[in-house]
């Protein structure tokens, strides 16, 4: 699944457009390195996204096949600091 999709599905960005731009602009890392929206994410991958008062940092745990409700969403990652 693609980065920008995946941060829509889980719910930690709200609109996928607002995923794209953040990744654009070099807020996104993937496993240490800055990751553009189409990136394709694994389990296991460690995501980090800088907002302007936090960071947060995240794995991996469920890459879904599509969308999934607002209950299941929070099960997708596992945070790991924030």
């Amino acid at each position: 699944m693609r980065l920008d999709k995946f941060l829509k599905v889980s719910r930690l960005i709200k609109r996928r457009t607002v995923a794209n731009s953040v990744s654009e602009m070099g807020k996104v890392y993937v496993n240490g390195n800055s990751a553009k929206p189409a990136k394709q994410l694994k389990v296991g991958d460690i995501i980090k996204i800088e907002y302007t008062n936090k960071t947060i940092e995240v794995e991996v745990i469920i890459v879904p096949q599509g969308n999934v409700s607002i209950q299941e969403s929070s099960t997708l990652y596992e945070e790991i600091s924030n």
